[in-house]
């Protein structure tokens, strides 16, 4: 499933750069982010709790940055497995963040993540996942921006 969104920051763009590249900062923003640990500056291991409809999965994962073009590109993997109750369900995800500078205190984020998913949450469909996936990322976004415009990170 593929899922992308862009929105503008009022901000420079090294300053949401340097947000972007902390496991933390980021993770904060990730909907249902319950922890995440550094492992080193290129890798992480997160735990995300997610619901779609009736069914709760909580997703361990390692994330890894494949790719890093300072202050603009960002590209990571990400693999890992539902260690919830119900247990079964397997995650992987290829994520690009571009950053644009529009003007010194202007910035568009954008990003693009092909997201595989099976087991359980398999079952609902692409549709139902890609209206998950959009609802958690205008979240994501709104997040981001919040934080960063409001120096709150």
């Amino acid at each position: 499933m593929l899922v992308e969104e862009k929105f503008i920051l009022a901000a420079p763009i090294q300053e949401v750069w340097d947000f972007s590249i902390d496991p933390r900062n980021l993770g904060a923003c990730v909907p249902g982010l319950e922890e995440v640990e550094q492992v080193d500056d290129r890798t992480y291991v997160a735990t995300v709790a997610v619901k779609v409809g009736p069914i709760k999965a909580r997703f361990k994962f390692n994330v890894s940055i494949t790719e890093m073009d300072p202050p603009r590109h960002l590209k990571s993997v990400a693999q890992g497995a539902d260690t919830g109750l119900a247990k079964g369900g397997n995650f992987s995800m290829e994520a690009d963040v571009d950053l644009r500078e529009i003007s010194k205190d202007e910035v568009e984020f954008s990003y693009r993540m092909v997201v595989n998913v099976v087991g359980k949450f398999a079952t609902f469909g692409e549709r139902v996942m890609r209206a998950k996936a959009k609802e958690l990322g205008s979240i994501f976004a709104q997040t981001v921006k919040e934080k960063i415009e409001t120096g709150t990170a």
